[in-house]
C-alpha cells in the first residue's frame, strides 16, 4: 500500500518510505519482526511493535540502519479507516511481476483509492492521479467493474464529465449515491468540481474524527515513555 503501490499502478511518485498492510496473528508478525531485523530496522516514537496497537488502528514506524537501506522508513498498518480486514484485502490483491522471477502483492486499486481517503491533502492529488491513470489505461476496454469505479472514484471534473456521458446508464445508478456524478450528467464541470470539493472535505472531516482518539492514545504513549526515561 502507499506510495510504493501509486507507483505500481501507474500514478509515478518517488518514495522512499514503504506502506505494508499486514494480517495481525501472532506467526505472521513474528515473521515480519525477523525480516525487519535482517534491515535493522527500529521502532520510531511510539507505539510499540504489538499487536494490540495494530488492531486498534494504529501504524507502527520503523526506520531502516541496514547500510544499503540506511534512513528508509517502513509503516505498519493492520486496520485502516474505510478498508476492509485484511482477508478481504487479501483476496482483491494485485501481483506485480518484478525482475528476477520476483513479484509483490499490492491493494487492489480501489483498496488503495479508499486507503488514500485521508485528513492529509497531499494524499488527494494522488487518488486523483491513480483513477485517471487506470481511467486512460482501459479506456477501450472497460467492463462493469471499472465503469463503476471510475464513476465512484473520478475526481477529474472533465473526465468524470466524459465518463457519465460514454455510460449514462451507469451513471444515473451512480447518481444516486454520488452527487458529483449526477452533476456529471448535466455536463456542469464547475458543479461536479463543487460536489468534489465537498466530497474530499466530508471525508477529511471523517478521518479527523477516526484518529482523534487514536492520537489521544498516542500522546499518552509518549508522556508515559518520557516519564520511564527520566
Amino acid at each position: 500500500m502507499g506510495g510504493q503501490a501509486c507507483i505500481l499502478y501507474g500514478a509515478a511518485e518517488f518514495s522512499r518510505d514503504a506502506d505494508l498492510a499486514v494480517f495481525a496473528s501472532r506467526d505472521n508478525l513474528e515473521n515480519l519482526n525477523d525480516a525487519l531485523s535482517d534491515l535493522a530496522a527500529e521502532v520510531v516514537a511510539v507505539p510499540p511493535f504489538e499487536m494490540q496497537y495494530l488492531e486498534r488502528g494504529h501504524a507502527v514506524h520503523f526506520r531502516c540502519r541496514h547500510p544499503d537501506l540506511r534512513g528508509v522508513r517502513i509503516d505498519v498498518m493492520t486496520r485502516m479507516r474505510g478498508v476492509d480486514a485484511f482477508p478481504d484485502l487479501w483476496e482483491r490483491r494485485t501481483s506485480f511481476p518484478l525482475p528476477e522471477g520476483l513479484e509483490v502483492e499490492a491493494m487492489s486499486l480501489p483498496d488503495l483509492v479508499a486507503s488514500k481517503k485521508t485528513q492529509r491533502d497531499k494524499d488527494w492529488p494522488m487518488i486523483r492521479r491513480l483513477v485517471e491513470a487506470n481511467y486512460e489505461q482501459f479506456f477501450d476496454e472497460p467492463g462493469e467493474e471499472r465503469v463503476q469505479f471510475w464513476l465512484e472514484e473520478l475526481r477529474t471534473p472533465e473526465l468524470l464529465v466524459e465518463c457519465a456521458s460514454r455510460f449514462p446508464e451507469a451513471a444515473r445508478h451512480a447518481a444516486r449515491e454520488r452527487p458529483a456524478v449526477a452533476a456529471a450528467l448535466s455536463g456542469d464541470e464547475a458543479e461536479v468540481a463543487m460536489r468534489l470539493e465537498q466530497e474530499q472535505a466530508r471525508e477529511m472531516e471523517l478521518d479527523r474524527v477516526y484518529w482523534a482518539p487514536l492520537r489521544v492514545e498516542l500522546e499518552e504513549l509518549r508522556r508515559e515513555r518520557r516519564r520511564k526515561t527520566r
